[in-house]
C-alpha cells in the first residue's frame, strides 16, 4: 500500500507541476483555459474557478490543460482574442515549452532542498573488488579511500561520498571515457592514481548491478562479527560478537564482503561445507578456531552459513550544503541528469545501449516506495530524477509530446506557414504508435524485472 501511495504522490506532484506550467503561461499570454485536469477519463472531482474547471480524473497517468482553440470548438467572435491558435508564434511556443520547463525547475529546487537538508552517506572507502573486475585490474584494494576523480588527469573533482563516486562512474560509462581515481588508504595516508577503463561498458544496462560488474561493490566494512546466533555454527565454534577475522584457511580476509563470500562459497553446488580454520583477534589476542558452516538451500542455490552477523557498519559522512551552494548543486545536478538522459536515449536509438534501460510505471512505483522508506532526502532526490526525466521526455521531437508541437512551430517559423492538416493527422498517428511501442517496451521491462528475468 505504501508503494502505491508513494507512486500516486510522485505522479500527482509531477503532473500538477507540468500542467501548472502550461496553465500559468497560457493565462499570462491571455489564453482562456477551459479545464485543468489531473488524470484522464471519468471525472472524479471538479471545481469551477472563474473560466477554468479544475478536475481530478480516474486514470492518474498524466493530465492536460484544455484551452480555447478554434481548431477544436467554435469560438465566439468576442472571445477570439483569447483563443490559443490566434496567439503569436512565440507565445504558443512559450505555452507549450512551459510544462517541461516547470518540471526541470522543480528538479532544481528538489535537488537543492535535498542538499540543504543533508544526509548521512557512506564514506567513499571501498571494499575488495571482485576478482577479474575492472577495479581489480586497476589496482584497487579493500580499504581504498577515493578522494577525487578526473576524466583527463588535469581537472580533479573531490568525491564526498560513495553515492557521489557512483554518479561520477555512471557519467563516465555513458560518455565512454576512462575515469581516473585518486586514492589513499582508509586513514588518508599515501596517494596513488588508479585508472578505470570504462570505454567498453557504454552498451551495458545502467542499473544497480553496473557497479558490481565494474568491481565497485559495497563500501568497506570491517570483517568483525556482530550478533552470533545461539546454537549456530559460529556459536558452536566459540566465536563471539566483536571478534575480528584475520584469516580463513591461511588466506588474509580483506573486508566483511570477502568473508561473507568465503562463507557462502563453502556450500555452493549443494556440497556439504568443509570445516574452515579461522584466525580471529579478540581483545588483542589471536585465536585459532575451526568453523563448520551449515548448508542453506538446495542444489545450485545452496550456500554456506555460520549464523552470525558479519561486518561492521561502514563509516559515514554528512553531506550538506548552504543556501547558495545547494542551489548551485541543484542546477548542476539537473543539467547533468538531463544530459545523461539524452545520452542514454541516443545510445539506445543507435543500438549502443540496451533497451532494458527503459523503465515504466511499475519500476517507478517500486523505487518510489523504496525511497520513501529511506527518508525524506532520498525521496526528494528520486522525485527530482523522475521530474528531469519527464521534462526531457516531453521535449523530444515526437508528435503528441510538447517537443513535437515545438517542432511544428519551428517549421512554421522557418516557412511562414503552419504544418498542413493532412501532415498533422499522419504525424499524430505515427507519434501515437511510437509512444504505444515505448510504453509496451517499458511495461515489458518492468514485468521482466519483477519476475527476476533481468
Amino acid at each position: 500500500m505504501s508503494t502505491l501511495l508513494s507512486f500516486l504522490l510522485t505522479l500527482g506532484v509531477l503532473v500538477v507541476v507540468h500542467e501548472w506550467g502550461h496553465y500559468r503561461v497560457a493565462r499570462a499570454c491571455g489564453v482562456k483555459v477551459l479545464r485543468f485536469s489531473v488524470g484522464f477519463g471519468k471525472v472524479l472531482w471538479r471545481r469551477q474557478k472563474g473560466d477554468t474547471e479544475f478536475a481530478v480524473s480516474l486514470l492518474p497517468l498524466g493530465g492536460y490543460v484544455r484551452m480555447l482553440d478554434e481548431r477544436e470548438t467554435p469560438v465566439a467572435p468576442h472571445e477570439r482574442h483569447q483563443a490559443f491558435n490566434t496567439k503569436p508564434l512565440w507565445q504558443r511556443s512559450a505555452i507549450v515549452a512551459a510544462g517541461p520547463a516547470a518540471n526541470l525547475l522543480l528538479a532544481v529546487l528538489l535537488y537543492a532542498a535535498a542538499s540543504w537538508i543533508g544526509t548521512q552517506e557512506a564514506k567513499p572507502v571501498l571494499g575488495a573488488p571482485a576478482a577479474g573486475s575492472l577495479a581489480e585490474r586497476a589496482g584497487m584494494r579493500a580499504g581504498d579511500w577515493v578522494r577525487a576523480v578526473s576524466r583527463d588527469g588535469t581537472e580533479w573533482q573531490d568525491v564526498e561520498s560513495i553515492t557521489d563516486l557512483r554518479w561520477q562512474v555512471t557519467q563516465a560509462v555513458l560518455a565512454s571515457e576512462r575515469l581516473q581515481l585518486m586514492a589513499s588508504d582508509a586513514r588518508g595516508h599515501g596517494s596513488r592514481t588508479l585508472v578505470l577503463e570504462l570505454q567498453g561498458l557504454s552498451g551495458q544496462e545502467v542499473d544497480a548491478a553496473l557497479m558490481q560488474r565494474i568491481g565497485l561493490g559495497a563500501p568497506y566494512s570491517e570483517p568483525v562479527l556482530g550478533e552470533v546466533r545461539s546454537g549456530g555454527p559460529a556459536a558452536r565454534a566459540g566465536l563471539q560478537a566483536g571478534d575480528r577475522v584475520l584469516r580463513v584457511d591461511g588466506v588474509p580476509v580483506a573486508d566483511a564482503a570477502t568473508l561473507r563470500e568465503r562463507i557462502a562459497a563453502s556450500g555452493r553446488g549443494g556440497q556439504q561445507p568443509q570445516p574452515m580454520r579461522w584466525q580471529v583477534e579478540r581483545r588483542g589476542q589471536a585465536l585459532e578456531l575451526v568453523v563448520q558452516p551449515r548448508l542453506f538451500g538446495e542444489g545450485q542455490r545452496a550456500i554456506g552459513r555460520v549464523d552470525a552477523f558479519v561486518g561492521g557498519a561502514p563509516e559515514t559522512v554528512l553531506v550538506r550544503r548552504g543556501p547558495l551552494d545547494g542551489l548551485a548543486q541543484g542546477l548542476q545536478r539537473t543539467w547533468e541528469v538531463s544530459a545523461l538522459t539524452l545520452q542514454m536515449m541516443g545510445k539506445m536509438l543507435i543500438g549502443e545501449a540496451s533497451l532494458k534501460n527503459i523503465s515504466g510505471p511499475l519500476t517507478i512505483a517500486d523505487f518510489a516506495g523504496q525511497s520513501v522508506h529511506q527518508g525524506l532526502t532520498y525521496y526528494l532526490g528520486f522525485l527530482a530524477l523522475v521530474s528531469v526525466s519527464l521534462g526531457v521526455l516531453n521535449l523530444l521531437p515526437l508528435p503528441m509530446l510538447d517537443g513535437g508541437h515545438l517542432m511544428y512551430y519551428l517549421f512554421e517559423g522557418l516557412t511562414g506557414r503552419p504544418v498542413s492538416e493532412l501532415w498533422l493527422k499522419w504525424l499524430q498517428r505515427g507519434g501515437a504508435l511510437i509512444l504505444l511501442l515505448l510504453m509496451s517496451l517499458a511495461l515489458s521491462n518492468d514485468l521482466a524485472r519483477l519476475l527476476g528475468q533481468q
